[in-house]
């Protein structure tokens, strides 16, 4: 794929070691076209092999975050739905990007465009912000993550709800339900999602990536195992950090927490 093909189908805007990546086929809702599953793919190992990007802010443009795999374009022959399954997919390589990704949910997430929000680390939802699962209403099976996922971030009973109805998710629910972290207006839905990210981008830089791979590999894990992994992380981990760097570092979370009012 060309520079100017990936560019048309996916718009990615560099500032300040945060990267805003954006669906851009909006007429389509931003549907999952063989072009843009790749585009994904390829732009998520880009970014991971630039060193000057510590976190990145996935969104889509227009009314819709995600509609899914491209139906129009399966239903033509032009791709097949086993095509989408494999080691080069969008999930996987968001999986592989080892910052944090904020998922900038800005209207409907639906069954693949689901899978791409759950595949993120923290969701921020604009009102706007819908999920619904309708592969059963489509005839496959999910094979990124989902009905795996899902049961594991609002229960068993919710994710058999949704999943087996095909009904869709309002963002106040979702909240409710724990699935995200919080919805604000359309208009914030960026500018919350960057603070949160330049947040984020001021703790100790090693500790970014090494504290998200502790969370992911640990929830994939029983709760005893998972406390074995924290174990040997934090052993391993903490053996370098001097008594100077902590107290230098103490000030600083001190000052911090009298500045910060929410």
């Amino acid at each position: 794929m060309t520079n100017s093909e990936q560019e048309s189908v996916l718009l990615v805007e560099k500032s300040g070691g945060i990267a805003l990546v954006t669906l851009n086929r909006p007429t389509a809702m931003n549907a999952l076209s063989g072009a843009l599953r790749q585009a994904l793919a390829e732009t998520f190992a880009d970014l991971e092999a630039d060193a000057d990007v510590k976190a990145v802010i996935l969104t889509g443009s227009g009314k819709a975050f995600c509609a899914g795999l491209d139906l129009k374009e399966l239903g033509s022959g032009a791709s097949t739905v086993g095509g989408t399954i494999g080691d080069k997919d969008p999930v996987t390589s968001i999986n592989r990007f080892s910052g944090p990704v904020i998922g900038a949910i800005n209207g409907v997430a639906i069954t693949g465009g689901f899978e791409l929000a759950l595949a993120c680390d923290v969701l921020i939802c604009s009102t706007n912000a819908r999920f619904a699962d309708t592969h059963a209403r489509v005839g496959i099976l999910p094979g990124w993550g989902l009905s795996q996922k899902l049961s594991r971030v609002i229960g068993i009973y919710r994710a058999k709800e949704l999943s087996l109805t095909g009904n869709f998710l309002s963002a106040e629910q979702a909240n409710e339900w724990g699935m995200i972290n919080r919805v604000v207006a359309p208009e914030d839905l960026i500018p919350v999602c960057r603070k949160l990210a330049e947040d984020m981008l001021t703790v100790v830089p090693q500790c970014l990536p090494a504290y998200k791979q502790l969370i992911n590999d640990g929830f994939a894990q029983s709760f005893g195992e998972g406390l074995k992994t924290e174990l040997k992380f934090s052993s391993a981990a903490n053996t370098s950090v001097d008594a100077s760097a902590i107290e230098e570092r103490r000030a600083g979370i001190q000052a911090r927490g009298k500045n910060q009012t929410s």
